[in-house]
């Protein structure tokens, strides 16, 4: 539940920045300016803008990063998932191997010499 909203929350922030970064002025807008454009100071003054759209785009980014971070461990973290077969059939038993059982031959047997053992 938890990393689904933290991946909603990334969404949300990742959409936040590009918006803010396409919002700002790039560095031939302020010479614009100079020669007359009414255009630069609107809503928040001449250089208002400047400084709160990239204070803005610093604690977005910022808060972007630390969210990456916290899915990245969340989804290190996670147990191996198990598929629906392997929930679904018994445990595995572990089958011990077969060794061949060792015959004692009777004594009088042991001085003529080795006897073929079938296996």
């Amino acid at each position: 539940m938890l990393y689904g909203i933290l991946l909603v929350v990334q969404v949300v922030l990742a959409l936040g920045l590009i918006a803010l970064v396409l919002i700002q002025h790039g560095k031939g807008a302020d010479a614009g300016a100079a020669f007359g454009s009414g255009a630069s100071s609107t809503v928040f003054g001449a250089r208002g803008s400047a400084n709160f759209l990239s204070r803005a785009t610093a604690v977005l980014a910022a808060l972007f990063f630390a969210n990456s971070l916290g899915l990245a461990y969340m989804v290190s973290n996670q147990p191996t998932p198990t598929s629906v077969i392997d929930m679904m059939s018994p445990a595995p038993q572990v089958i011990e191997e077969q060794r061949p059982v060792p015959v004692e031959r009777p004594v009088d047997e042991q001085a003529d010499g080795p006897v073929d053992v079938p296996r």
